[in-house]
């Protein structure tokens, strides 16, 4: 059996929603879990995050699905209604949805749903989603004449880089806008905010990357900030030849020996999810780090065995990471962020859950 498997560990994703309600004690904990849980596997996730006063998705789909699970918690889409119908559809499953653009805005007041609770999104400086200032205060005031529950909310572009001059703009807008719409509820804070602004983390905090225990800032790992990995990549060693120096391996012959090598093939490849563009990274083999060496395949790597200290054998586990080697660190010898390589995983490597 090739075994390449992915390790889901609930008592992780609990502690890591444990500490958002340590950073944010005062506020309710929206839970991100988004394309398929960044990766994880929507079923999984929601077991370990009762505790989470609603859960955020992005489209109505993710709502549905949810729903399919059993699951009763609140549920907010972030991404709103995409016609009228899904904005109908809202109030017979329950679902809280963000309004960002006109076009939602004349469906909410065209089908009212009476005491329904609205997202109402600003556009602050992400330049992605939201409706103006100008234009929050005037939907604002339409929907409270039509009896909805209002939430104003907005999204940090650099709360990663908390020094960003635009994070100041941002929260001044946001606040200026909150002033003028009182009483009303508020969310700013997403994993990275929720870690560098308690000032503002307010009435509702939105965790997702912090949950599934990777960092959200480039300087700080997440064993620093006391974050758990909820998932580890593994699989197992199926070769293993001797070579000598001044040789190619891999496609490409991109890498060439240096010194006579024990030379490792690994049961990952970019076909399992593992990304194919990585430098300079790391595998572990019986609590080792040992480099990968020449391209990644679809279906297989290689790595340099020769500075072992203990002699390996055919089917050792190899972790790619979790534990030892922390997804953040292949992101970055990808050069991309681990959000990308959760949900990037094919469904190749078979899934089990741990406790």
């Amino acid at each position: 059996m090739r075994d390449a498997r992915v390790l889901l560990n609930a008592k992780a994703l609990t502690h890591n929603l444990h500490r958002v309600r340590e950073y944010a004690p005062h506020s309710h904990v929206l839970a991100m879990v988004k394309a398929d849980a960044y990766g994880h596997g929507l079923a999984f996730a929601l077991s370990a995050l009762q505790d989470a006063d609603a859960l955020g998705v992005a489209f109505f789909q993710e709502a549905r699905d949810i729903r399919a699970l059993g699951n009763t918690q609140p549920i907010v889409v972030i991404e709103g209604a995409f016609s009228l119908e899904e904005w109908i559809e809202s109030s017979k499953i329950g679902t809280q949805c963000a309004i960002h653009q006109e076009r939602q805005l004349e469906w909410a007041l065209q089908h009212i749903i009476p005491n329904a609770t609205i997202w109402l999104k600003v556009n602050t400086g992400m330049n992605r989603l939201g409706l103006t200032p100008e234009q929050t205060i005037t939907a604002a005031e339409q929907l409270r004449a039509a009896g909805y529950q209002l939430i104003l909310t907005t999204h940090f572009a650099n709360a990663d880089e908390p020094d960003h001059p635009i994070n100041q703009q941002q929260i001044d807008t946001f606040l200026t806008l909150k002033a003028q719409l009182e009483p009303i509820q508020v969310s700013m804070c997403n994993s990275a905010a929720i870690m560098q602004w308690p000032e503002l983390h307010l009435d509702w905090v939105r965790p997702g990357i912090m949950l599934y225990g990777s960092s959200p800032f480039a300087d700080h790992t997440a064993q620093q900030l006391n974050l758990q990995p909820v998932m580890s990549l593994k699989t197992r060693l199926i070769a293993m030849h001797q070579i000598a120096a001044g040789v190619t391996v891999g496609y490409g012959a991109r890498y060439t020996t240096t010194r006579p090598t024990h030379l490792g093939v690994v049961a990952m490849g970019y076909g399992d999810g593992y990304p194919r563009v990585v430098d300079h990274a790391q595998v572990s083999i019986n609590g080792q780090l040992i480099p990968i060496i020449g391209r990644i395949s679809m279906d297989m790597l290689t790595v340099d065995l020769t500075d072992l200290s203990t002699s390996p054998n055919l089917d050792d586990e190899v972790v790619m990471w979790g534990g030892e080697i922390s997804v953040d660190q292949i992101a970055a010898a990808a050069g991309t962020i681990g959000y990308e390589l959760f949900t990037r995983l094919s469904m190749r490597p078979v899934r089990y859950i741990t406790q």
